[in-house]
């Protein structure tokens, strides 16, 4: 099978993609037995309200995505799983397995738009017995929201990132006492509006620098101590809290799903994804990387604007007459600045502007992003609050830059 473009994930990143690339031959590529995504579990609203100009819930995002697809020709493959990619000469060959068996896929460009999963209990080594009744967030809100099955009645969540808040408002809907959430850093992990809506408008206790240092109980969980925590995130004796309860969520993070990538051996950014230039290109000519699976995203909104500019990238990369060698260099996160995407720019390749999406390392009431390149000021921006759990951008105009200058972003607190 031969195809201009395959894109890999059939989530809200996936699908915008393959629509803003429909006018040449596109395969989209879903493992599921239905397009969306996480959206699909997602059935609180608050999404939409950047793209569509209005409040929907998950599956009606999804679904209007879905209905623009089905006007296009885009051909989609569902419980189909990509096993392996492979570079082929100028070309790459996708491998795909479904109930038809196995096939490969030549195409010029692919587009991976795979998600992120969460962290589970291993990846934060978590004290105590791995007992029934701990899931991480995610899981608990697909077996409620998708089921129509509750884990437990007395819960209590470690980490405070937004599918944690939103599944403890959730809980509490479906009957379930939430006796609270305990958050490791000295700052919430999610949105303002989460916290206010999910936990505040609730009275759910929100236990800042505190972590879980125990899980009781013989084959369930029984019990959950917590602990206050030091400035080296090390409990502190004599603080410990016990919560009788029967379930743990997990809520500690989600990391970008990229193990396809493995064998090229890319440069990785501090997202833990591929390091890509303005346009989504990662140093593998014709692989481009969008939506979770790049970084993770506060609102669904900027993953499908993010999902159509690679889009729209990779058609350029595809008119070869438009192509031109590479000359890139680094975007540094400088002083105060956790991670950017992109964190290189191709100046070969530039257009009129590109934005740098960012997060900060610390939380300030009033700050400037200060972007430079050879220690003269580009540009300044002031804002009246950041903090780690907000997703900020820029825009850089290309008249702005000094060519073949590496840029630096960094955040002053005023």
């Amino acid at each position: 099978m031969k195809k201009d473009l395959v894109v890999i994930g059939g989530g809200a990143a996936g699908m915008m993609a393959a629509i803003s690339a429909s006018n040449v031959d596109v395969l989209l590529v879903e493992r599921d037995n239905k397009l969306g995504g996480i959206l699909n579990i997602c059935v609180h609203n608050g999404f939409g309200l950047q793209y569509f100009k209005e409040e929907l819930t998950g599956p009606e995002f999804a679904s209007r995505l879905e209905s623009e697809l089905k006007e296009t020709n885009v051909e989609v493959m569902l419980e189909t799983s990509v096993i392996e990619i492979k570079k082929n000469g100028e070309r790459f060959l996708v491998v795909i397995t479904s109930k038809e068996g196995l096939k490969e896929v030549d195409a010029k460009a692919v587009i991976l738009t795979s998600g992120s999963y969460e962290r589970t209990v291993g990846g934060i080594a978590l004290v105590g017995k791995r007992l029934n009744g701990i899931h991480t967030a995610g899981s608990a809100q697909r077996y409620l929201n998708s089921d129509g099955y509750l884990v437990g009645k007395d819960v209590f969540i470690l980490g405070s990132g937004d599918i944690g808040l939103i599944m403890a408002r959730r809980m509490t809907l479906e009957g379930a006492k939430v006796h609270g959430v305990a958050e490791i850093m000295p700052a919430p992990n999610g949105l303002t509006r989460n916290i206010v809506q999910c936990l505040d408008d609730f009275n759910i206790p929100l236990y800042l620098s505190h972590t879980v240092t125990n899980v009781v109980g013989d084959k369930n969980v029984e019990k959950v101590v917590i602990s206050e925590v030091d400035i080296n995130f090390n409990p502190i004796k004599g603080t410990e809290k016990e919560f009788n309860v029967d379930t743990l969520l997990l809520s500690v993070g989600l990391i970008p799903e990229i193990n396809l990538l493995d064998d090229f051996k890319m440069a990785l950014n501090k997202t833990e994804s591929a390091s890509v230039n303005q346009n989504y290109q990662t140093s593998i000519e014709g692989l481009f990387v969008a939506g979770n699976a790049l970084h993770i995203h506060d609102l669904v909104d900027y993953v499908v604007l993010e999902a159509k500019k690679a889009s729209q990238c990779a058609l350029a990369f595809l008119r070869e007459a438009d192509k031109k060698e590479r000359e890139e260099r680094k975007i540094i996160s400088g002083t105060n600045i956790g991670y950017t995407v992109p964190n290189l720019v191709d100046y070969n390749n530039l257009e009129d502007s590109f934005e740098v999406y960012f997060r900060t390392a610390k939380k300030a009431e009033r700050a400037k992003i200060v972007i430079k390149q050879d220690d003269k000021v580009i540009k300044e921006v002031k804002k009246r609050y950041v903090q780690p759990a907000e997703m900020n951008k820029v825009i850089l105009k290309a008249e702005e830059l000094i060519k073949n200058r590496e840029i630096t972003i960094l955040m002053e607190v005023l």
